[in-house]
């Protein structure tokens, strides 16, 4: 095999493959260095993966942990009032642009409404709750599902643990 070939070979194998495939170690008269470290295998996602990346995204858009973590004892209700109603703003909207919400019971709170389920992941029966559950009651709150989630996809080295990173200003 020419010079030339092996040359343009070994280029785009390396290119496009991050390595020269054994054939072609092998006509050039090579082997794999002993102890040499596989490619590391992407990082699974875990659950909570998710959560933290819409945390990211409240923290980024609206500083709500910035806001959360703060000591707001010292300001006043007008204070505190003033700076609720931007961050409010600010984090419904981001809610709104990746999480798409609907009510549980579609129904006007403070009305009797009719249970379609018994399900306690979707409907929580408060008061006296009899053994057998009545087919209806006062609806209190219309709860909320997750209707739709689009989410961002993260980056190649996401670290989801980083719900904010630090800020340093170089002067």
């Amino acid at each position: 095999m020419s010079r030339i070939s092996l040359a343009f070979r070994s280029f785009f194998a390396i290119l496009f493959h991050g390595a020269l495939p054994d054939a072609l170690l092998t006509s050039l008269g090579l082997a794999h260095r002993a102890g040499s470290k596989p490619v590391p295998a992407p990082a699974a996602h875990s659950p909570s993966d998710g959560a933290l990346q819409m945390l990211a995204i409240l923290q980024r858009d609206a500083r709500l942990i910035d806001f959360l973590m703060e000591d707001i004892s010292s300001y006043s209700d007008d204070q505190v009032g003033a700076a609720v109603r931007s961050l409010h703003d600010q984090c419904r909207d981001s809610l709104q642009r990746y999480v798409q919400l609907a009510p549980v019971i579609d129904g006007v709170e403070g009305t009797h409404t009719k249970l379609a389920s018994a399900d306690p992941a979707s409907v929580k029966l408060l008061g006296n709750v009899p053994p057998q559950p009545p087919p209806g009651g006062t609806l209190r709150h219309r709860g909320w599902r997750c209707a739709k989630i689009d989410l961002p996809a993260p980056g190649a080295r996401h670290n989801f643990s980083i719900v904010a990173p630090a800020e340093v200003e170089i002067e």
